[in-house]
């Protein structure tokens, strides 16, 4: 019989293994944009967001917030790296006008982490309060790094087309909710289980709007000139 603090470990290993395909999953989305020179009509708001989510989930999980959090850590350290990718290459490739947007939010982010380390390190004094107060942000973060895609679902509905909401995005995005789900169960944790339940229906949610306008997508559609610059 498998105790809990082993499940929960495999269960942590199977859920880096997940969420760094999350992390990869829109390489191709990256790539065209690369090769184009342009960001057309995808948007970088899922990727700015989840900078922010990696930041926090590390502050969360070092052993003087919240101990035991290795898993945590690695996968959003790693995330964070290729987020921060992903966001330089919507920054070269967007108009200015969007590419001012992008910007403005990153720094703004840098500013709250660094308002955040100072409060939690230095005004906490125990792992009990600091894992509180990161750990509610951390939840907060995290369904806006998942509910970040509800303006793509809402173009989606409105053009029935899927051509600007990857698949491979949101089946990773519901398959990391999943896990992490599972994860935060074996040892009730939560600030991990609150935002991944809801990014697992997040997550299934996207994969019916697939399904349903796959169908009606022009794949051939080109972006209109609002969109190139970044009004949507």
């Amino acid at each position: 019989m498998v105790d809990a603090d082993t499940a929960k470990t495999i269960v942590g290993i199977v859920g880096n293994v997940i969420s760094f395909f999350l992390f990869l999953s829109p390489l191709p989305t990256i790539i065209t944009i690369f090769k184009k020179k342009s960001v057309e009509g995808f948007k970088p708001d899922p990727y700015v967001a989840t900078v922010l989510n990696c930041m926090m989930w590390i502050l969360y999980g070092l052993p003087s917030v919240h101990p035991d959090s290795l898993l945590i850590i690695t996968i959003n350290g790693v995330g964070l790296a290729i987020e921060a990718i992903y966001v330089t290459v919507f920054i070269i490739y967007s108009p200015w006008p969007k590419r001012r947007k992008i910007i403005m939010a990153i720094i703004v982010e840098l500013i709250f982490m660094a308002i955040m380390v100072f409060i939690t390190l230095w005004e906490l004094h125990t792992t009990k309060a600091r894992s509180a107060l990161v750990g509610i942000l951390c939840v907060v973060f995290n369904i806006m790094m998942y509910a970040s895609p509800l303006t793509v679902m809402k173009r989606v509905i409105t053009t029935k087309s899927v051509k600007y909401m990857p698949f491979p995005l949101s089946l990773a995005n519901f398959c990391n909710g999943c896990i992490w789900a599972t994860y935060a169960l074996l040892k009730f944790d939560p600030f991990v289980l609150i935002p991944n339940g809801l990014g697992a229906i997040s997550g299934l949610v996207q994969l019916i709007l697939y399904a349903t306008f796959y169908g009606s997508t022009n794949w051939d559609e080109k972006p209109s000139e609002v969109e190139l610059n970044g009004e949507t």
